[in-house]
Order: C-alpha cells, then structure tokens, then sequence
C-alpha cells in the first residue's frame, strides 16, 4: 500500500502538471506514493504528454468537464494510499512537504487534515488567505470601506481562537491531506459545486471528525488559475470583488452551513445594493459637474453579476443537489 496518494485533476493544463510532478518526484524522499491524475475531458494530448513522462500516473477520464469536487470524488475512490492529498496541477513543491505532512497525519491521529502555507510564484508568502469561515463571510458584504465597517462585521461573525497556531477552521483544496479513514466518517466532497466552495463546505465536516492544521513551517508554491480562462478578463473592483462562478459556489456553501437565513440576507443585500451603487455613482458625477449617467459600467456589471446570482436562487434557498455551475 502506498503512503501517499496524490489526486490532480487536470484540464487542459499538461505543462503545469509534468512541471507540478517534476517538482514532487524531485523533493519527496522517504515516502511511497502513487500519482493519479483525473481528466476533465481536456480534448487534448494531456495524457499523452504526462504519461510519456510519467508512465506510472494512473489515469481517470471523467468523459465530461465535471469541476472539481466531481473529479477528486472520483480519485479518491481510485486512491490506494493510506493517506490522500487533493493537489492542483498548478502547485510546485519546493522541499520534503509531502514527507512531513504525512508524519504528522502518522504521528497526531486527532488531527483530521493538514495543509502547508501557500507561496506565489516569486517565494513571497501569499497574502490574505483565509483561514477561518468568518473571513470568508465578511467578505460577502459589500459595505463602506473602515474601520467602523470591518467592527461590526467582526462582531457579526467572529473568528475563534486556537490554542495551537497551526489550528484553522478550514484548508485550500489546492493541498490538503488527509486519510480515507476521516473520509469515510466525513463524506466526499459535495458533488453540487462545480468549482469554488466546495473545500470550505467539506472542511466543516472534515473539521469534525479532528484538527485541522495549516502547517506554517511547510510551504508549497501556488501559481494559481492554472486553468481558468478569465483570469485576466476580471476587472476587480470593490463593488464587483467577485466571479461569478465563485460566488454562486459560495452562496451555495453558506446556505448549506448556515442555513436560509443567513442565504436570504446575503442575497437581499446584493438585491438592495443594486440602487445604492447607482445613486452613489450618480452623486459622484453630479459632484464633479460631469453627466448624471456617465461611467456606470461598473454599476451595470454588478447588477449583471446580481442577475447570475438570482438564476440559483431557488435551487439553492431549496437546497436542491444538482449541478452549480455558471
């Protein structure tokens, strides 16, 4: 039985996985592992390209671009390892991480999963990862910018405090580790999240079945959007923070947490929003002698975003299983 098995999925990304893989084959010593790449019908050569690299990868054809709780579902079943790791094709290894995870999953039994501190492309830390589900929640609302703002929401929805400073509520599915064992007491990854979400979901339940640590003194790199099509396309600003396929992911992930309520005031929020960021805007032109209705683009690709929102609602006020993708 191997000790470690790797789960990617791959879409259409085969250079970032034969780079991805050269780093793992590269650093992990001490320990044995399987690959197992899962495809998300890419179309393309992936598999011929990795595998003529890699021959041992054992391969998975979903047959359908299945997103990603579908496709890691799908691994996990196939995994031999007596410990799993949900690893993106867009991750670099850049020292024994794997090794030293899998000591801790050996040596801390009430540790229900493990992941390492994420590093961008240039080494540098990757700033203001969430750890904990309030982050995330707080940073659903749309509200004035300051310090009276961030209180009250912090109030709303605190964070809690660990006595171990590796302890969080939740892990990045681009690493985590963890055991079948947890896995089978915990459930799959929810199957209704295309893409986005579905690790926070599933980090609450994984959270209950044991600790779950961010390991600060291992590291991997992330580069991110290793496959996303619209990663330069997305103008961020403060009304329009999010994608869309992120945030229909996300709500989806607070309705089946937190409930209708917490859903239904989230979406009344964006909902009431809509005038605001029309009138505020207006009141800035008017202020600055400029037409009334000049520059609204950015008023009008949130209400676009608000629209796409709505086509889940009733699905997800329902929490209808399905398929929540954009």
């Amino acid at each position: 039985m191997p000790d470690l098995s790797i789960i990617i999925v791959n879409y259409k990304t085969p250079q970032l996985i034969l780079d991805c893989l050269e780093s793992v084959y590269t650093y992990t010593q001490n320990i044995h592992f399987e690959v197992l790449i899962v495809d998300n019908q890419s179309d393309d050569n992936s598999q011929a390209i990795i595998q003529a690299s890699f021959p041992e990868v054992r391969w998975f054809q979903m047959g359908y671009n299945s997103g990603f709780a579908r496709a890691n579902n799908l691994g996990i079943r196939e995994a031999k390892g007596r410990t799993i790791l949900l690893l993106n094709s867009d991750t670099l290894l850049v020292d024994n991480v794997l090794a030293n995870c899998v000591q801790v999953l050996d040596t801390q039994p009430d540790v229900a999963a493990v992941s390492a501190i994420q590093l961008q492309a240039n080494r540098q830390v990757r700033p203001n990862l969430y750890t904990t589900f309030g982050q995330m929640r707080r940073a659903f609302y749309i509200l004035p910018g300051g310090e009276a703002s961030e209180r009250f929401l912090n109030r709303l929805m605190p964070d809690p405090h660990y006595s171990d400073p590796n302890q969080v509520e939740w892990l990045s599915g681009a690493f985590l580790m963890t055991r079948p064992s947890v896995v089978a007491k915990a459930g799959l990854l929810d199957e209704s999240f295309f893409m986005y979400g579905e690790d926070v979901e599933w980090g609450y339940r994984l959270g209950k079945q044991g600790r779950l640590l961010l390991l600060r003194d291992q590291k991997f790199v992330h580069l991110e959007y290793g496959s996303s099509e619209d990663n330069q396309q997305h103008v961020v600003t403060h009304i329009n923070r999010f994608k869309s396929q992120v945030q229909v992911s996300q709500l989806l992930w607070v309705r089946k947490q937190y409930g209708i309520g917490a859903y239904l005031v989230l979406m009344l929020h964006y909902l009431l929003m809509i005038p605001v960021v029309f009138i505020w805007k207006i009141a800035v032109n008017l202020r600055d002698r400029r037409r009334p209705w000049a520059d609204l683009d950015n008023q009008w690709a949130y209400t676009k975003q608000v629209e796409i929102f709505f086509r889940f609602f009733q699905k997800t006020l329902f929490n209808r299983p399905g398929f929540y993708k954009v």
